[in-house]
């Protein structure tokens, strides 16, 4: 609880000879406007019409895959602006992904690193698969001991 209040709570420090009402409005716009510009420094996903309005120009680049999210993962790490379309027009859907033209390098190193997380991925085993084998060992391993308990003699033979 307490660091639900401390999360939502602000510090403003102002100096000023008298604290009057327009002073703290005059503070807390101040406070408000530097959040406003602290936003639009974030890197990410963003509009296309936003990423086109920065001072250079865009660069495409499609992909075929469904694990958008996983590349926005990866982009975000290396502080990319990026923008993302679907191609609806192609049966399976394409996207279109948009970053500035100055970030070609970056999104490349990116990109090469979705590419090999995503194979990373399709190469493991599933953990349902994993199960299912062992616990064909495991019946074949049971099997086993049964025929060998059939197989011993239960008394002195003559």
């Amino acid at each position: 609880m307490q660091e639900e209040v401390t999360q939502k709570s602000i510090a403003l420090v102002i100096r000023t000879s008298k604290l009057t009402a327009d002073v703290l409005k005059k503070a807390m716009i101040a406070y408000l406007n530097h959040r406003k510009h602290k936003k639009s420094l974030q890197h990410g996903k963003i509009s296309v019409r936003k990423l086109m309005g920065k001072d250079q120009g865009a660069n495409t680049m499609e992909i075929t895959e469904n694990n958008i999210k996983s590349f926005e993962r990866v982009a975000k790490k290396y502080n990319v602006d990026f923008a993302v379309k679907k191609d609806k027009t192609v049966d399976p859907p394409k996207y279109v992904v948009f970053f500035k033209g100055r970030d070609a390098d970056v999104i490349a190193m990116a990109f090469k690193e979705f590419v090999h997380v995503n194979e990373k991925k399709q190469n493991r085993e599933s953990v349902r698969d994993r199960l299912n084998r062992y616990k064909e060992l495991w019946t074949q391993n049971m099997n086993r001991e049964r025929a060998r308990e059939k197989t011993k003699n239960r008394g002195q033979s003559l």
